[in-house]
């Protein structure tokens, strides 16, 4: 390996399965480096990752981290506003950002030749963005309409933020990822200003390079770009911890929809736990095909449901194994939770055989590297695991713990994670009619239900 140019230290080298090298370097300033070169084709995928998302922010200030996804695409002191998209356009390449609970990633997918103006762009907006009332105000309109089409007029987006304002109480994983609308609308120029002094640094950041690049050279255009930042004073981590659930907590509204739609999650652990595989590898068993458990005994035999869709949501405090389901006309929600409650409560008696247990990880770790087969699907893997989990080396212990998942695993986290008085269900039900047909006027009306007292909604 090559001697580190000056202003940077190399700390870890892992590989991406048996192939690929991934090696890490810092700047001294704190700013990440994560390069793998791979010279399959003559493009790069240069993505900036920021340790900020909806957790880092405040009661009365959600929102900021996805606003920032949308400023940071608006003017810097060199580019004109929608310059920015306009230059990576030319070049054939694309542009992108998204913003999660623990993070706010940017992606520039563009030809390897203009690693160059990649390395500008970036490093121009980690620390020169224009924030005036000017390229505020209408990135500030764009979010509050995004809400409205994602959220207010959306039956799923709505389902997702009753869920996780109902499940937790004191964590910031409560509050919605795009912000509550309140928020959103008040929110001032100086917190916003704020804001970016405080997270946007280069030692609250990682670039991830992949692609057809020489990784001397990158790091010397990083170095020059970047090496002249400043580090930010970092605000204290988030210590919250979210309390035992004592009872089932269940939400009932009605929506504009033909029939009911349930949305149930449990708490359970954080993407880093070693309990975090059997549960992957159980929502694949679950409902990760059409032989799956619960796609069988609802949607085929039954005909309870149209749909049926189990997730783990990767964040990097406990998350919630989620189950989704979409009834068919003329039945009712209770009707699949019954079943979705004896189905669980036969995996927890008997378990799963072993020829469900090797198809589950035969799909599951199948998606795992399927997602790994381009820059971007390897640039955005090892962001996500540098950022949320600390370490980009995580990726690769992740499959190798899908990979050890037994049947007995699998029936100790249905038994241990999936109990009634951990669970939380959402149920949207379609509005009443009139006695002509029409459908009633009247605003939603939301009934809460709970073991253990009122829950949160928004």
């Amino acid at each position: 390996m090559f001697a580190a140019p000056d202003g940077l230290t190399f700390e870890a080298e892992s590989r991406i399965g048996r192939a690929q090298v991934v090696r890490r370097w810092r700047l001294d300033n704190g700013l990440g480096v994560i390069v793998v070169v791979d010279k399959t084709a003559p493009i790069v995928s240069y993505q900036t990752w920021y340790r900020v998302g909806s957790r880092h922010e405040e009661v009365g200030k959600t929102g900021l981290a996805h606003l920032f996804e949308h400023l940071m695409f608006a003017q810097t002191e060199t580019l004109a506003p929608g310059e920015f998209d306009r230059v990576v356009e030319r070049t054939g390449g694309e542009s992108n950002a998204a913003t999660w609970v623990d993070w706010t990633q940017y992606r520039l997918s563009l030809p390897a030749a203009d690693l160059p103006l990649a390395v500008r762009l970036e490093s121009e907006r980690m620390s020169r963005l224009l924030l005036t009332a000017e390229t505020v105000e209408p990135e500030r309109d764009v979010v509050t309409n995004e809400r409205r089409e994602r959220v207010e007029d959306d039956v799923d987006g709505w389902l997702d933020e009753q869920l996780m304002s109902t499940a937790f109480e004191v964590h910031p994983y409560r509050w919605p990822t795009i912000g509550w609308m309140a928020d959103i609308r008040a929110v001032g120029l100086d917190d916003i200003r704020a804001f970016y002094r405080s997270w946007y640094a280069p030692n609250n950041a990682t670039l991830v390079v992949v692609g057809d690049v020489d990784e001397q050279q990158l790091l010397g255009l990083v170095r020059d770009a970047y090496g002249g930042l400043r580090p930010a004073a970092l605000p204290a981590a988030t210590a919250a911890v979210e309390p035992p659930q004592a009872g089932e907590r269940v939400k009932r509204a009605r929506r504009p929809i033909a029939t009911d739609r349930v949305l149930c999650g449990w708490k359970v652990v954080g993407q880093g736990h070693p309990d975090w595989a059997p549960l992957e590898l159980l929502t694949t068993l679950l409902a990760g095909s059409p032989s799956s458990r619960l796609h069988r005994r609802l949607v085929i035999e039954r005909e309870l449901a149209s749909t049926v869709d189990v997730q783990l949501t990767p964040f990097r405090d406990p998350s919630l194994l989620r189950i989704a389901v979409t009834t068919a006309r003329g039945h009712r929600a209770e009707e699949s939770l019954t079943e979705i409650d004896l189905v669980i409560a036969d995996l927890a008696e008997r378990g799963p055989d072993e020829a469900e247990v090797q198809k589950a990880k035969n799909l599951t770790e199948t998606d795992f590297w399927s997602a790994l087969v381009d820059a971007d699907g390897k640039a955005e893997a090892l962001g996500h695991h540098e950022t949320a989990l600390g370490d980009f080396r995580t990726l690769n212990q992740l499959a190798e713990r899908l990979a050890a998942v037994t049947a007995a695993d699998l029936k100790r986290v249905v038994r241990q994670y999936l109990v009634p008085r951990t669970r939380t269900v959402i149920v949207a039900e379609p509005e009443p009619e009139t006695e002509d047909g029409d459908e009633d006027g009247d605003e939603e009306g939301e009934e809460v239900g709970e073991a253990e007292g009122e829950g949160q909604g928004s």
